[in-house]
């Protein structure tokens, strides 16, 4: 009997589909692809539903208040990011849930080209509820397709772009058109989803060893320490929103564009630091310029000069902070089989700090209370932050030990790297190939890198992989950089005179 034509036809589109996400993967490696798509629909997000320029700027159009708005997206937003984990599952259903959250939020944004109704409402709260989803669902990306040890870096470029992208837009929307800058924040949708579908539907990534079905509950205290203090600190970025955003409000075209410049370059800064800098340091140095933000605040005045000193105070502390959790985030993926439920879970404390602190702001607006309030309120946060800093801290080093080790292999000098795997390979009878696939291994490579570099296929490279563990003992990359560690920390403690 002959081949079933209809069957035929199904397996001719797998494979053109697979062969055309294939090559596009030859040109943009999955981890850019991944920033790509995160930076366009994030950009969206920060210019329209999450306290965006754009929506501010439409509703002064037609004259009718944007509070309404902004409390219920957060909302949903902080809903959709709950919610995503608990039925998005694998990487497949992520990667279509984006699609969808995408293509819905293209045609969302297409209701706001009509006079203020019911419909804006509806639009904007399903579409932040869904975005929210998408935001979460990213998880399975930022994990399955960039090395742990490279996470930090991934969130920097992605954070860093969208800010970038929201600043065109919000310049559009705020002095061209609010209905250009709505045109132009659905082509970032537009182009985020013709992105989205040449996304992998499979981690390209090795996936960690130690990865657990459930997160253990001697982990669930560093994991709810964390998010307590997500939600106090941002708090504060709440109060920014609703007390020193307005305060400014008459130097328009000053913060159409500054606004987030100080955020960007916090990234720049963080992202391009020494492995050996101590981070907990500049935590410290970021709490102290908030609660230094919201004194300028009281005591300066409101020109352009009062505005530079207290935004980049601000901003510049929060660019530090958010890439802070979110690389934290990163490595906390680890810790449990669904990346969309740590993601969702934990950038939820964001967005609720963000609403209650703008509650809260508002709040002390409309009483008309005197300025001082919200300032005695921010450095009140400020002194719980600091607080709670050192043990959080201490308890983020116990769970996330393995990262401090990656941190610590890669301090490792490359000619020391060199001769410590010498050694490694004569101990334990390495062939030279294994040599080859172990330093490579520990310098954060994936197995499809590996393949690439050294011409052999990915099922060739897990073999090998497979027999260097057995040779030495171990079970996983982490604790292949253990045993040098091992190795070398003696060694360097023999050679200090």
């Amino acid at each position: 009997m002959g081949a079933d034509p209809t069957l035929q036809n199904e397996r001719s589109k797998c494979m053109t589909e697979n062969t055309r996400n294939q090559d596009i993967l030859t040109i943009i490696n999955p981890r850019r692809l991944s920033i790509i798509v995160f930076s366009l629909f994030f950009s969206w997000l920060l210019a329209l539903p999450f306290e965006g320029r754009i929506l501010y700027a439409l509703t002064d159009y037609y004259n009718i208040s944007a509070k309404s708005f902004v409390f219920g997206t957060m909302a949903a937003h902080f809903a959709g990011l709950l919610a995503c984990g608990f039925f998005v599952k694998n990487m497949r259903t992520a990667k279509k849930l984006m699609l969808f959250s995408i293509g819905f939020c293209l045609a969302a944004s297409g209701v706001f080209f009509s006079p203020p109704s019911f419909l804006w409402t509806a639009a904007l709260f399903l579409a932040a509820f869904l975005v929210g989803c998408c935001v979460a669902a990213w998880g399975f990306y930022f994990k399955g397709c960039t090395p742990k040890n490279e996470r930090i870096k991934t969130m920097a470029d992605g954070l860093i772009f969208s800010n970038l992208l929201m600043i065109i837009l919000n310049m559009t929307a705020i002095h061209i058109s609010p209905y250009i800058g709505l045109g132009f924040s659905m082509l970032m949708l537009a182009a985020a989803f013709l992105f989205a579908l040449w996304l992998p539907k499979e981690e390209v990534v090795e996936p960690s060893s130690s990865e657990q079905g459930e997160i253990y509950v001697s982990k669930i205290s560093p994991l709810a320490f964390l998010y307590l203090f997500i939600v106090i600190i941002t708090i504060n970025s709440g109060l920014m929103y609703q007390v020193q955003g307005p305060a400014f409000a008459h130097l328009e075209w000053l913060t159409s564009w500054y606004w987030a410049v100080p955020y960007i370059a916090a990234l720049l800064i963080m992202r391009n630091l020494s492995r050996k800098t101590n981070r907990a340091y500049i935590l410290y140095v970021a709490i102290a310029m908030i609660g230094f933000s919201f004194i300028a605040f009281l005591v300066l005045g409101r020109s352009w000069v009062d505005y530079l000193v207290v935004n980049t105070l601000m901003l510049g502390a929060c660019g530090v902070y958010d890439l802070f959790w979110w690389s934290i985030l990163g490595e906390m993926l680890e810790l449990h089989k669904n990346p969309a439920r740590i993601m969702g879970i934990g950038l939820s404390a964001n967005i609720l700090g963000v609403l209650l602190g703008g509650l809260i702001g508002n709040a002390i607006t409309v009483a008309g209370e005197q300025s001082q309030n919200p300032t005695l309120l921010a450095l009140g946060v400020v002194c719980v932050t600091l607080v709670l800093l050192p043990s959080l801290h201490k308890r983020l080093t116990t769970l996330l030990k393995d990262h401090i080790y990656l941190t610590a292999i890669t301090e490792i000098p490359i000619q020391e790297q060199d001769r410590l795997l010498v050694e490694f390979n004569i101990m334990e009878k390495l062939t030279q190939r294994e040599g080859e696939i172990a330093a490579l291994l520990i310098k954060g490579k994936t197995y499809r890198m590996i393949a690439g570099e050294l011409h052999v296929s990915e099922n060739t490279v897990k073999t090998h992989v497979k027999n260097i563990y057995s040779k030495v003992g171990v079970q996983s990359r982490t604790e292949l950089m253990h045993l040098l560690l091992d190795i070398y920390i003696p060694f360097a403690e023999s050679e200090t005179p």
